[in-house]
């Protein structure tokens, strides 16, 4: 579908969802739901304030190893095939107004068109969201940080299997990448825009 005419293609604040469209069906998923499902609903209020100011959406996502595959059919696997994660998924079903970027690593920008995209959008301050801190988010955190982003990480906009975890990686990305922490209800956009 076409993007509505009154949203932009250019903006200095992205808002950055990772792997938050995940069928969970994996060793720790079990221990992931409730967190994911927690954020889910964080993000899910948060990302409706960033879109009220014209603020786009990037849905970050891993292929799973299935190559053939696009965002597209992986939304609707995680929607239709009875797996862990599907309310995360309907919480976060994307807009037609946003963006994706399929990723096959840790980073979303490694291998991807992500870098293209933010230059194009003229983005200055990233949000990151998603899952997992350690992990996924914080790798992709390090390559933003590398091509010189402002990062904002909230806490209540990302997860990871249990909080002490979650709460090393915060304190990783705050002081390798520069990122600042507030919780998602703190950050004041306007000095952003």
């Amino acid at each position: 579908m076409n993007k509505p005419a009154d949203f932009p293609d250019k903006s200095k604040v992205v808002l950055i969802i990772i792997d938050m469209i995940n069928d969970l069906e994996f060793e720790d998923g079990e221990k992931m739901l409730s967190p994911a499902l927690a954020a889910a609903h964080n993000i899910r209020k948060f990302k409706s304030q960033l879109r009220d100011k014209t603020i786009p959406t990037i849905y970050v996502n891993d292929n799973f190893g299935k190559w053939r595959s696009d965002f597209r059919q992986l939304v609707k696997h995680v929607l239709e095939d009875d797996v862990r994660g599907e309310e995360v998924a309907r919480l976060l079903h994307p807009d037609d107004e946003d963006y994706f970027v399929i990723k096959a690593r840790h980073s979303g920008f490694f291998g991807t068109t992500l870098e293209i995209l933010l230059q194009h959008m003229g983005a200055q301050t990233l949000i990151l969201a998603g899952l997992t801190a350690d992990m996924c988010v914080q790798f992709t955190a390090q390559d933003a940080h590398m091509r010189q982003y402002e990062l904002i990480v909230p806490p209540d906009l990302v997860l990871c299997a249990d909080e002490d975890t979650k709460q090393t990686a915060l304190s990783q990305i705050a002081a390798t990448c520069k990122a600042i922490t507030p919780f998602s209800y703190d950050i004041n956009l306007e000095e952003y825009l």
